[in-house]
């Protein structure tokens, strides 16, 4: 950890090296997380409607489970509360800072761009058969061209999504 309290950029990426090499070596895939969502969503609706699940050729193909991507993603999820924690900047914030300044404090516009965004995410992550994770840091650990032009097309596309978003226009 620096002196802020913060996690220094090179021990997480060194630490994300590891995982994807762990990944490699104990399960025999690359790490990814967007099939994780999709197994989820189709556990939720085998409690609902178990043989239209078991009939779908996408969940035949996916099948709904518990399994070590699954579990990967958990982990995400408490590696990052465990890293708010210890840096200490952990807070529940329904709207966040960059998004209040820029279009206001309501909670509904937010919800519901996110939610947008979310739908477009994984709609691009299987049409492409996998995520940014997937594509981006796992192909450019195999040395593949492919990866390298997803990973560099994510961020040109990041950044000039957050300067329409937060940098075009006037600011409330």
């Amino acid at each position: 950890m620096r002196n802020d309290g913060s996690w220094s950029p090179y021990l997480a990426g060194a630490m994300s090296g590891v995982v994807a090499i762990g990944s490699v070596w104990f399960v025999g895939k690359f790490f990814g997380a967007s099939t994780t969502f999709v197994r989820t969503a189709g556990m939720i609706e085998k409690l609902f409607s178990p043989e239209r699940v078991a009939q779908m050729t996408y969940f035949i193909k996916e099948v709904p489970m518990v399994d070590w991507q699954w579990m990967f993603v958990v982990g995400i999820a408490i590696g990052a509360f465990i890293s708010a924690m210890t840096s200490k900047s952990f807070q529940i914030k329904m709207v966040p800072d960059m998004w209040e300044a820029r279009f206001g404090s309501a909670i509904k516009p937010r919800a519901v761009t996110a939610f947008i965004g979310g739908i477009i995410a994984m709609f691009g992550a299987r049409l492409a058969d996998g995520c940014p994770s997937g594509h981006g840091l796992a192909g450019t650990s195999q040395l593949a061209v492919s990866g390298y032009i997803a990973l560099a097309c994510f961020f040109v596309g990041g950044l000039i999504s957050a300067n329409l978003l937060y940098k075009g226009g006037d600011s409330k």
